[in-house]
């Protein structure tokens, strides 16, 4: 196990890591906020999904995804469709103007970071993606509740 000031300077960098985030956010175009991204993102990667499962996934309040679903929605990259199991949710689904947004997004971000870690070994690269999936995974099983009998 680490030692407290392995965790500690842990921390420090997770601070200093926000830097590196509004950098990438700085790259989303304008009319795509962060969140908004991050609706459009998801869809992408799982497909159609009610309000709730994307609530869940974003980590955040219904009030907050219904915001932004409400800005993508406008923007017509998203479609909000009635639920056929239960007329009173709605089903989100991609346009493929959303699509489309979904890469220019990619190809930014993607751009940005290959500048950024140009003198970077493709190991490192491999090493580091590695690790942050993995540090990801251990909060989401942090996440899960406890099974009570």
């Amino acid at each position: 196990m680490a030692e407290q000031a392995q965790y500690e300077e842990l921390v420090r960098q997770f601070s200093a890591f926000g830097a590196v985030k509004r950098e990438m956010g700085r790259m989303l175009p304008s009319d795509c906020p962060a969140g908004c991204a991050a609706v459009l993102t998801l869809l992408a990667r799982h497909g159609e999904m009610r309000m709730s499962k994307l609530a869940e996934l974003l980590a955040v309040d219904m009030s907050v995804t219904s915001r932004h679903v409400a800005h993508v929605a406008e923007r017509g990259w998203i479609v909000r469709s009635p639920d056929p199991a239960d007329k009173r949710s709605r089903i989100l689904l991609l346009t493929p103007a959303g699509e489309d947004r979904v890469r220019e997004m990619s190809r930014r971000t993607t751009q940005l970071l290959a500048e950024r870690l140009s003198d970077w070994t493709d190991d490192e690269v491999a090493q580091l993606t590695r690790l942050m999936a993995r540090l990801r995974a251990s909060f989401d099983d942090c996440r899960t509740p406890a099974i009570t009998q």
